[in-house]
C-alpha cells in the first residue's frame, strides 16, 4: 500500500512540473541597426496588449515580455510601428497568433535603416 501512495506522489509531481504555467504572451526583443533613433516605438498584439518605448538610440536593444492576457480571443499579427528621426512613419504587420494565444515564445526585430528583419522562436517540446 505503502508504494502505491509514493507512485501516486510521483505521477502528481510529474504531472504538476510538466504543465505549463507561463503566462500568454510573447518576449519582444527589439534592436535598432540604424543610424539614427527611433522613436514612438510600439509593439503590439491588439489594443489590449501593447509595449510603448519613447525611443531606442542607434545600436540599443530592448527586450520585454508582452502579456497576452487580455488579449481578443481571435486571430491576428502582430505589428511594429515606430517612427524615424527623419520624420517618416512605419508600421510592419508579421506573425500570427490564434484564438488570443501566441504560438511563439520569442520574436527578434532587428530595424535597419530600410528595413525590418523579422526572427520567431517557437516553442520547444
Amino acid at each position: 500500500m505503502n508504494n502505491l501512495r509514493i507512485l501516486t506522489l510521483i505521477l502528481i509531481i510529474t504531472t504538476l512540473i510538466s504543465c505549463n504555467f507561463k503566462k500568454n504572451g510573447i518576449t519582444s526583443k527589439l534592436k535598432n541597426s540604424s543610424n539614427e533613433t527611433i522613436i514612438n516605438v510600439t509593439f503590439l498584439s491588439d489594443e489590449n496588449s501593447k509595449l510603448e518605448f519613447s525611443k531606442i538610440e542607434p545600436n540599443q536593444f530592448v527586450e520585454e515580455f508582452l502579456d497576452m492576457t487580455n488579449n481578443h480571443k481571435g486571430d491576428g499579427a502582430y505589428k511594429l510601428k515606430f517612427e524615424r528621426e527623419n520624420g517618416k512613419k512605419e508600421q510592419i504587420i508579421f506573425g500570427y497568433y490564434t484564438n488570443g494565444v501566441a504560438l511563439n515564445r520569442e520574436v527578434f526585430c532587428e530595424i535597419k535603416n530600410d528595413t525590418v528583419l523579422i526572427k520567431f522562436n517557437s516553442i520547444k517540446y
